[in-house]
């Protein structure tokens, strides 16, 4: 097993954990990209019917990154303790419980299709296309909820290279199949929405197979000692963190939702600055994402094999490094404000509501950063309640009331204030309780020194 999250310095060592998940994550957003591209040529209804899945889909990888999360932390934890044969046994569980997991959602989804869509809001002329679609989709759920366990088992070792290779080679893959079987090519037939949900499903599948050809993930898997008792009591280690995780996995979208509601009110060119601006804001935060990945592995081994000092340095050096990285994203923004105007926008009013966008949203993502990374600290440490509390208090208390107020005191530029403002404060809230938190840890473990 490794130590280099145990031993290594730990700038260079986030750095080269964070270059290949940057990497992989550009592959993920591509994954859909290329998906919806490829859907539009069938024409308006299958790319409808097809956008209509989204909210379910986005539901069962919300509940794949929770199972990630409290694997990555369970399994990160006793590497530094070094307690390596209850490695195995959890990782193992966790494989288990993703399988499990993926095929009660197959059941439930098959049986549900119909009715579940038509509560979406899906009518008649759509249902078809969505049979198709989610009628393949959800035979591959345990395809799409297994690679990410198994994922989070390699980078809770450190091992970061392989998860964002195989996602690079997944989204490849995937590009690939949905060109050979929506359309058809040779002796291939055209299956249309169904090849695009066949070609992820594959490509998943694919992903899935040669993640068990790797070497340091088999030897952490053993079906040897499987026993109810010791599975149950996995499981519920697992489930204490994985689904709160999910539940904060879900209350992202539901928070956007309400903005996007809010932003509705003053116009459609306010809508189309506003979502041209969110995914600007998505590729902004890259950088943050990747490590929210990558610091919680050295945050649960670190703080499984006592070394809190470290934890603090680490966790308060990322909080540091955010709030400059991001301002300098803010800067090139500003720089590349003229073209993208140029670019997307499509007349002068959601030029206006992008060009404020712009300037306002990206200021607070250093501080939205410092919270993301307090999150899936706070889920390193064992601790998934404190994380769903920042959360709420980011989402539903800071961010949608004051978007609202904003948009009511001074229309879209309202709006984007009152989001900077609640990034900010809330910003504030997890530096102050994540400091306080480790300010105890670290007397626990002195007081405990003394009484030794």
């Amino acid at each position: 097993m490794r130590r280099e999250l145990l031993e290594g310095p730990i700038a260079l060592t986030l750095l080269r954990k964070c270059l290949p998940v940057v990497g992989g994550m550009i592959a993920m957003m591509s994954f859909n990209l290329v998906d919806t591209w490829f859907i539009a040529r069938l024409g308006p209804q299958p790319l409808a019917a097809v956008s209509f899945t989204f909210p379910v889909v986005f539901a069962v990888i919300s509940l794949a990154i929770g199972l990630g999360i409290g694997t990555s932390a369970v399994v990160a934890r006793l590497l530094g303790q070094g307690d390596h044969d209850t490695v195995r046994r959890r990782a193992t569980d966790a494989a288990l419980l993703a399988l499990a997991v993926g095929v009660l959602l197959s059941v439930l989804g098959l049986t549900t299709l119909e009715p579940l869509f038509r509560l979406l809001g899906a009518d008649a002329a759509l249902l078809p296309h969505i049979r198709d679609y989610m009628g393949i989709w959800y035979l591959g759920a345990a395809a799409v909820i297994v690679p990410r366990v198994l994922n989070s088992v390699l980078r809770a070792q450190g091992n970061t290279l392989i998860p964002g290779l195989m996602m690079a080679l997944a989204a490849l893959l995937n590009g690939l199949l949905d060109w050979l079987l929506i359309f058809g090519v040779g002796p291939l037939p055209a299956l249309g929405v169904q090849g695009a949900a066949l070609a992820t499903v594959l490509s998943w599948s694919a992903m899935t197979a040669a993640l068990f050809w790797q070497r340091e993930l088999r030897e952490c898997l053993d079906l040897r000692h499987l026993t109810p008792s010791g599975l149950m009591a996995s499981w519920r280690e697992l489930g204490r963190i994985a689904v709160p995780a999910a539940i904060t996995s879900v209350f992202t979208p539901l928070a956007l939702a309400l903005v996007t509601r809010i932003v509705a009110g003053h116009g459609h060119h306010a809508v189309a600055g506003y979502g041209v601006g969110t995914r600007i804001e998505a590729i902004a935060q890259i950088g943050v994402l990747a490590l929210s990945m990558t610091l919680p592995p050295l945050v649960s081994q670190n703080a499984g094999a006592g070394q809190h000092e470290r934890v603090r340095r680490a966790i308060f050096g990322c909080f540091a490094f955010v709030l400059v990285w991001q301002f300098g994203v803010w800067l090139l923004l500003q720089l590349l404000a003229p073209w993208l105007l140029a670019s997307y926008a499509t007349g002068d009013e959601m030029a206006g509501v992008l060009r404020s966008f712009l300037w306002w949203v990206p200021l607070g993502l250093g501080a939205q950063g410092v919270v993301i990374l307090a999150v899936s600290s706070f889920n390193a440490l064992h601790e998934p309640g404190r994380a769903m509390r920042l959360s709420v208090i980011r989402l539903f208390l800071l961010t949608v009331p004051l978007a609202w107020l904003g948009g009511v005191l001074g229309s879209t530029q309202g709006i984007f204030v009152g989001l900077f403002l609640a990034n900010v404060l809330v910003g504030l809230v997890a530096w102050h309780a994540l400091r306080r938190r480790l300010d105890a840890k670290r007397q626990g473990q002195t007081s405990a020194e003394g009484k030794a």
